[in-house]
């Protein structure tokens, strides 16, 4: 007798992709426990039945995005009162890129999120609200014409880039900057290409240009090139300016 055979091979169970053996191993079929069971629903908030949540998301936002055409995604701190200035001036974005054809896609919330929806809804464009479930609710602001809501953020995540030709972010917190890092290591890593990056307010990202360029790159954590990821101005020309040369780049490689 080899050593494979005397080696007692333990029950085994397939569902689906999923093997299951020894403690593991369960005789009763799915459709069994599905049609048999009437006990409690604690089974709704386990993880496979999360993954059929996220796929319901992705569908969803995949279905009412799908058809929304040129747009770019504003981001920017939900604290920002109306009368503060980069309000207005995130009002007037949002005029500019309507304008231009563009869709604005936002948070949905409150703030530089409400007055770039602002600007779009009044200008007659597409005004987009891409909201999520938080322990605070902030809601969908008035301005908002078409609105999703997630409850997860990888999948909102994935709709602000994949529906967007890049990325204008106001000053803003710990959300703001989540969305900026994500958005630069995506293009860093040509995950995403022709997408322009555009920084609003050169005072208050000054801090951050100068540790990335001061210690990153210094320390060759990132290379020199990498900090032509982001375009910084306080001029809306000039935001303009910078998409009109990526849309050209698209054309020119191609993807339009």
């Amino acid at each position: 007798m080899t050593r494979h055979e005397e080696f007692e091979r333990p029950a085994e169970k397939y569902a689906g992709p999923v093997m299951k053996r020894g403690k593991q191993y369960d005789v009763t079929t799915t459709d069994q426990r599905l049609l048999d069971t009437a006990g409690p629903t604690d089974w709704v908030h386990t993880d496979p039945w999360r993954v059929l949540r996220i796929q319901s998301e992705f569908v969803e936002g995949f279905g009412a995005l799908a058809e929304l055409g040129r747009a770019i995604s504003v981001f920017g701190s939900a604290r920002t009162l109306p009368d503060d200035p980069y309000y207005q001036l995130a009002v007037e974005l949002g005029e500019r890129l309507s304008g231009a054809g563009y869709a604005v896609i936002t948070g949905g919330g409150p703030g530089i999120m409400e007055a770039a929806n602002k600007g779009a809804h009044e200008a007659g464009g597409t005004s987009v609200g891409l909201g999520i479930e938080l322990p605070f609710e902030q809601g969908i602001n008035g301005y908002v014409d078409l609105a999703v809501n997630f409850r997860y953020f990888f999948a909102r995540k994935t709709m602000f880039v994949k529906y967007a030709r890049g990325f204008v972010v106001f000053p803003g917190g710990y959300g703001t900057l989540d969305e900026l890092f994500e958005a630069m290591t995506l293009v860093q890593t040509q995950k995403v290409t022709a997408f322009p990056i555009i920084l609003i307010g050169e005072s208050y990202w000054k801090g951050l240009v100068d540790w990335l360029r001061d210690t990153l790159v210094e320390e060759k954590k990132i290379s020199a090139v990498d900090l032509d990821l982001l375009a910084v101005t306080n001029d809306l020309d000039e935001v303009m300016s910078v998409l009109a040369r990526a849309e050209e780049a698209r054309r020119a490689a191609g993807r339009e």
